[in-house]
């Protein structure tokens, strides 16, 4: 019999051995005599011997068997995101060939052990990361001189760790980051003699003193990451001369000191030093970072002026300078050289809270892919470039407190809901093209030298919530029409010259809620129509009006009425009260309905925020049982707390009705922005259309919005206990904030739903039709639509890239990222259940996509960082290939919606 078969049978019975164990789990039912272990999905071999065992996401919550290390020719163990409990697995010990261990998400405790070095000497990758170790980590794992891949992130160490790490002469990633209960530690200076590391990690580790210097010898470092410590003193000099760096996060230190040059690390892709103490001017040589997209230096003490050759970078997208003592201009350049078609690099200009003056660069208005502009509290002079006021993507302008002239433009950027220029010298006349204002939300004007007559077109922005025209020369009456101001909360229209009667018709906008026309010369009676508001201020003083303030005395006992049978479950601290909500739920508030209930943005008293109302659709009342279920599960709920989950902040319910208060979100849903009507270039725009779709898309766009939503689902499937399985995660329910960050909404929703509908009208496994993952109800559902079958269609076919690519997004920048994507989408949605990856392998294959990604949070590694999704055929593709035929040849085909 061939040696080969011999050890292949010896496997066999080593891995039975394994599979009993572990308690005979089903995802191990292929593991039988009747088959060969290299057969098994679970298994890699090489020449007959199992050399790679991966049990990741297997659901283990036992021990680490034993015998595993019977397993004479292993070299691969991958245990992570499990829940294997207990103190560090000492069994592994017997390995004697293991070159590469992940024992990641799982639930150790304890300390690492004093003798960890007993693990095999050919070890090279070993990852306890996101576990609960705690105490010190021992001197002892300096004696693994193989070890290239060190990775103690994210745990529960309360004591220190050792100098000794700087003895790994071959270590090239090592990542200590979250370790927030360590001791306070100086970063050794050992930690120099790692001429072979590339990636250092180590943010959030309570880190003081000063970065050593012999970090100027870490020649490979391509990665540094030491933001969220305390670390003080000067930058080294020689740090920024590594020629292979190319990510530098030294934010949220007490840094101090000038910034050492030359700067000789020309392949700076993100330079990441704000939030420090550091002083003097920013350096030249920045300007030859050819490659550098994201520049935060803000919230430091920076002085002198902006390097022009700033401007000139070709692969700017982020440039964030506020709050330093800079002052000067702006460079003249700056958007000016993106090696992009249409300039479409820079995403956003903040250079608030400085001393710049001069004129903006004109070049800012050749930027379409802008969204945000905040030069206030600079001394910037001159007119505001008219290509500024009409950027195609642009979202908030925001100027004030500066020495800026001219008049209002007659045209804004349809995307545009914050325009602030208070303080400046702005003048003429309210333009009657005001009316095309339509998506403003936040107007503030005050204290410069605006004349003439308010226009009536200027009461007809229907997304208004913050006017401020006070302390300017307007003069004239009021519009007694009122067209449509139905969200207007502050109106402040206060020392000007204007004159007449105050309209009765304020008393009919539902949110107003301070009202301010002091210092004109309004006369007449005061309309008794305003006692129907709920005003929190209301100043009329230094005017000509007679009569008496409105009593509200009587609109206030009929409201106390209506809210005696409402009672309010709150989760977060709350600005307002049920009767802010419940008044304010009328048809003009109305923003959206669907098969669950209707959809109502509510203004937040004394505030230019909203609140979105979601009000469940009930035909009958809940009888006891289920009323304390919904509120149990609203409950749980409330408790949850991630940055991609919309938050649900109150429930206000009734005997026959349930209101469930949560954030709103401003771009509305994902779905709106892929598939809603395209505008054309003469169709007017118009809010009240929901549909129109105002602004493509670009994929850099759709992919941050996939990484969030995964985050978010990675949170409820991996992180909640009990787990919360969406069921019905589409993208009308992936909404959008100001920033395109998505959260997902309504999860949780289709559960209460099924427990109050009829049994024979809805299954227990609610959602919409075509969003449920055929096969079980598992945590690894979500990922799967109707469009799977057609994606594996596709892809079988061999479909050429140009027919498959969704047309908003043919070009053919990120080719890779796009078909990786695709794949994983086709994996996702594999018809078996049990060989879909979990959210938390997803999210991985999407980080690694996504350029910009891990900017100040948690980014992983490269050398073994390609989840088994991607970078191990063997492991999973081939599990699908037996299916449907996908090669890396197959891969010129993609579909995408995200």
């Amino acid at each position: 019999m061939p040696l080969y078969v011999i050890s292949q049978q010896s496997d066999q019975t080593t891995l039975l051995t394994v599979k009993q164990q572990l308690g005979n789990p089903p995802w191990s039912a292929a593991w039988n005599a009747s088959s060969s272990p290299c057969d098994w999905p679970e298994i890699v071999c090489t020449a007959g011997n199992v050399t790679n065992l991966i049990l990741q996401n297997k659901t283990i919550t036992g021990k680490v068997p034993p015998a595993i290390c019977d397993l004479k020719s292993l070299t691969y163990l991958d245990l992570s995101y499990n829940f294997i409990p207990g103190r560090f697995p000492t069994v592994l010990y017997n390995c004697s060939n293991l070159q590469y261990l992940d024992l990641s998400q799982n639930w150790f405790v304890g300390p690492i052990p004093s003798d960890i070095d007993r693990l095999s000497s050919s070890l090279q990758y070993i990852n306890v990361g996101a576990n609960n170790f705690s105490g010190d980590i021992p001197p002892e794992i300096g004696n693994m001189p193989e070890i290239r891949t060190l990775y103690l992130y994210q745990n529960e160490f309360n004591g220190t760790f050792p100098a000794e790490i700087g003895d790994l002469a071959n270590l090239v990633n090592l990542g200590m980051a979250y370790n927030d209960k360590f001791l306070p530690a100086k970063v050794p200076i050992e930690f120099g003699k790692l001429t072979k590391l590339q990636f250092l990690w180590m943010a959030d580790c309570n880190l003081i003193g000063e970065i050593p210097d012999s970090f100027s010898n870490l020649s490979s470092l391509e990665h540094l990451d030491l933001a969220y410590n305390l670390l003080q003193g000067p930058i080294p000099k020689g740090l920024f001369q590594l020629k292979n760096l190319s990510i530098v996060y030294l934010y949220r230190n007490q840094l101090s000191g000038e910034i050492p040059t030359p700067i000789e690390s020309l392949g700076l892709t993100e330079f990441d030093l704000s939030m420090n103490n550091l002083t003097g001017p920013i350096p030249d040589d920045v300007g030859k970072l050819q490659k550098l997209k994201l520049f935060n230096f803000h919230t430091n003490q920076f002085s002198g002026t902006i390097p022009p050759s700033i401007g000139r970078i070709p692969t700017l997208a982020n440039f964030r300078v506020f709050t330093n003592k800079l002052n000067g201009t702006l460079p003249p350049e700056l958007g000016l050289h993106s090696n992009l078609e249409g300039f479409e690099t820079l995403f956003g200009v903040v250079a608030s809270s400085n001393k710049l003056t001069g004129k903006v660069p004109e070049s800012l208005g050749g930027c379409p892919s802008l969204r945000t502009i905040q030069l206030y509290n600079n001394n910037f002079s001159g007119e505001v470039p008219l290509g500024l006021y009409t950027l195609f993507n642009l979202s908030s302008l925001m100027l004030s407190n500066n020495t800026f002239s001219g008049g209002l433009p007659k045209r804004l950027a349809r995307n545009l809901t914050r325009l602030e220029i208070s303080n400046n010298m702005f003048s003429g006349e309210i333009p009657k093209e005001v009316s095309s204002w339509v998506s403003l939300v936040v107007f503030k004007a005050s204290n410069n030298q605006f004349s003439g007559p308010i226009p009536m077109e200027f009461t007809s922005l229907p997304q208004a919530i913050t006017l401020f025209l006070d302390g300017n020369s307007l003069t004239g009456e009021f519009p007694m029409i009122i067209e449509s101001w139905k969200s207007l909360s502050t109106l402040n229209l206060a020392r000007n010259k204007l004159s007449g009667p105050i309209p009765a018709q304020f008393g009919s906008l539902p949110h107003l809620l301070n009202l301010d026309l002091s210092e004109n010369k309004f006369s007449g009676q005061i309309p008794p129509e305003l006692g129907l508001l709920r005003l929190t201020t209301l100043n009329f003083s230094y005017n000509e009006l007679t009569g008496k303030i409105p009593d509200e005395d009587y609109r206030r006992k009929k409201l106390n009425r209506k809210l005696a049978g409402w009672k309010l479950t709150s989760f977060q601290i709350l600005k307002f009260t049920k009767a802010d909500i419940l008044p304010r739920m009328t048809e003009n508030n109305l923003i959206g309905s669907g098969g669950s209930g209707k959809i109502y943005r509510i203004t937040v008293p004394n505030s230019e925020e909203f609140v979105a109302v979601k009000r469940i659709w009930n035909n009958r009342k809940l009888d006891h049982k289920l009323e304390k279920e919904f509120l149990a599960e609203v409950e749980i709920l409330g408790t949850i707390r991630h940055s991609n989950i919309v938050k649900l902040i109150c429930c206000i319910s009734s005997e026959d009705s349930k209101l469930l208060v949560y954030e709103y979100m401003e771009n509305q849903s994902l779905d709106k922005w892929l598939h809603g009507k395209r505008r054309t270039e003469r169709e007017p725009f118009s809010i009240s259309r929901g549909l129109v779709r105002p602004v493509l898309l670009d994929w850099p766009t759709r992919l941050q919005i996939a990484v969030g939503a995964a985050q978010g689902l990675c949170y409820m499937h991996h992180d909640c206990s009990p787990a919360i399985v969406h069921r019905d995660v589409k993208s009308s329910n992936i909404l959008l904030d100001s920033e395109f960050k998505p959260k997902i909404a309504d999860f949780g929703l289709a559960k209460i739903l099924a427990k109050r509908s009829e049994p024979n009208t809805m299954s227990a496994v609610a959602g919409s039709f075509g969003y449920i993952a055929p096969g079980r109800e598992a945590n690894d559902g979500d990922e799967h639509t109707n469009l799977a079958e057609w994606a594996w269609r596709q892809q079988g076919e061999g479909i050429s890239i140009i027919d498959a690519l969704d047309e908003d997004i043919k070009e053919p920048l990120f080719l890779e990222e796009k078909t990786t994507v695709f794949r994983l989408g086709l994996i996702c949605t594999s018809p078996q259940p049990l060989s879909r990856p979990s959210m938390k392998e997803v999210l991985q294959v999407l980080r690694q996509c996504d350029p910009l990604e891990g900017c100040g949070g948690k980014k992983m590694g490269t050398e073994y960082d390609a989840a088994p999704l991607l970078g191990s055929a063997n492991t999973y593709l081939s599990h699908y290939k037996r299916s449907i035929k996908v090669s890396d040849e197959d891969s010129d085909c993609i579909v995408l919606n995200v």
